[in-house]
């Protein structure tokens, strides 16, 4: 005879994420003259990360004030290179910081 087990009465979690759908580029990136300014940055650094200090090599030509944030697009001046590291620390805080203006925080 032995012990029967009880059916759990709380459904199982289920640890699936939700999918993300692909990343699509804005066409202004491959534009003929982001692609130019891109160029001009690239070889003004000399390839270095322009992060005082930093000594890697640079990746990603990046707007210092964000378009989304009201960024001029075409200005050398609101560009630099930066290494990827940099670069992601740079692109987390600024969402981090539009978020927090948000209503809700959300």
């Amino acid at each position: 005879m032995g012990l029967q087990a009880l059916r759990p009465r709380v459904a199982t979690l289920s640890l699936q994420t939700v999918a993300l759908p692909p990343k699509v580029a804005d066409p202004f990136y491959s534009s003929t003259a982001w692609i130019a300014l891109r160029d001009r940055v690239r070889r003004e650094a000399r390839g270095r990360c322009q992060v005082e200090g930093c000594m890697q090599r640079g990746a990603i030509v990046d707007h210092i004030v964000e378009l989304k944030d009201g960024g001029a697009p075409l200005e050398r001046s609101n560009t630099m290179l930066m290494c990827m590291s940099h670069h992601g620390a740079k692109t987390a805080a600024e969402r981090a910081k539009r978020t927090a203006r948000r209503p809700g925080g959300l």
